[in-house]
């Protein structure tokens, strides 16, 4: 099972009206909120319609400090 976090970034499969198919993650739970990258669009999921629209994670949240401590 995938643990999806607020704040990564998400590919779905169909891409939105705007063109973007890239969406971040603003919300998780029952329902998923998704912000469109593309034109910041806001829109909200059933967690079935989001797992079954998920392509590919694009970016995890915790990716960016994996660099290790700051000297």
């Amino acid at each position: 099972m995938v643990k999806y976090q607020v704040g990564d970034i998400v590919q779905m499969r169909k891409a939105h009206p705007c063109g973007s198919d890239k969406w971040e993650i603003t919300r998780t739970g029952v329902d998923f909120g998704l912000k469109c990258l593309g034109c910041g669009r806001r829109v909200m999921l059933p967690r079935p319609k989001f797992e079954k629209g998920v392509k590919a994670i694009v970016a995890a949240k915790g990716d960016a400090g994996a660099a290790g401590p700051k000297e």
